[in-house]
């Protein structure tokens, strides 16, 4: 089996696991461009995963399925996302011929934002989590609360430290700066970065990752860590009430952050 991160628009990556006879599962097809191109390499939707209804995710699906009408598209409970054929939440399972992936609601970024977690036997899981979680940061809040996305974050981190993170956008390195910030003496931090930036500079993609090493990197999964309460306390003059409000601090000072 193979991993694909086929580059669409600017940053975002569409994902594609292609097993040995070159069927595939596609994830969060922004544009279909790239899908189209890459069936000459060999490679044929089977399925396509749908994370949340922004376009740079959900916009190639109506030409996939003008190609293959009867393309199953698995995608959240949201008609905002009208080519769906199969509705999906907490709890259910998408099977499609050997990979089997669990399904997780994880609102913030939208509030019908879903994650779909496994593979195939016998290999390392993926979590195809969309713009919930990125390496080195997490997505903005556009309809869901500080509570909800810490929450989302939470059930997320608590997966298997195994699991390959594929996440929707190449945002690595412009994530770093801020963690720097925010986690300057953080060992695991530096060495993920200047991993990062050879992989960028040879042109390779910095994703997946593995959670185990979002875990130690990742501020956004770290608002536990003295390391992030005191940043935070810094921040606020006062120490924070909680961790919501230690996630909510961080996350705005990103939104205000620049490098």
């Amino acid at each position: 089996m193979r991993l694909l991160a086929l580059p669409a628009f600017e940053d975002n990556y569409i994902w594609a696991l292609v097993d040995d006879e070159g069927d595939a599962l596609v994830i969060d097809p922004g544009d279909a461009a790239p899908v189209l191109a890459a069936t000459g390499n060999g490679l044929w939707p089977a399925a396509v995963l749908v994370t949340h209804h922004h376009p740079d995710h959900a916009g190639g699906i109506a030409a996939l399925r003008a190609r293959w009408p009867t393309l199953p598209v698995f995608a959240p409970r949201d008609d905002r996302i009208p080519e769906a054929s199969d509705r999906v939440g907490e709890g259910d399972v998408v099977q499609v011929k050997h990979w089997r992936l669990s399904v997780l609601e994880v609102p913030g970024h939208t509030r019908s934002h879903i994650a779909f977690h496994g593979g195939s036997p016998g290999t390392a899981p993926h979590l195809f989590c969309g713009d919930t979680l990125f390496s080195l940061g997490c997505g903005r809040l556009f309809e869901g609360t500080p509570a909800q996305m810490l929450a989302s974050l939470d059930r997320l981190a608590a997966l298997p430290p195994a699991s390959l993170v594929c996440c929707g956008h190449e945002y690595t390195l412009s994530n770093a700066a801020f963690a720097t910030t925010v986690d300057p003496h953080n060992l695991a931090l530096r060495r993920r970065i200047e991993d990062a930036r050879t992989m960028r500079q040879t042109g390779r993609p910095t994703l997946p990752v593995t959670l185990a090493g979002e875990a130690t990197t990742n501020p956004f999964l770290r608002v536990d860590e003295d390391a992030l309460i005191t940043a935070v306390t810094h921040r606020l003059g006062r120490a924070p009430a909680d961790r919501v409000e230690t996630f909510a601090t961080l996350r705005q000072w990103k939104n205000d952050f620049r490098a």
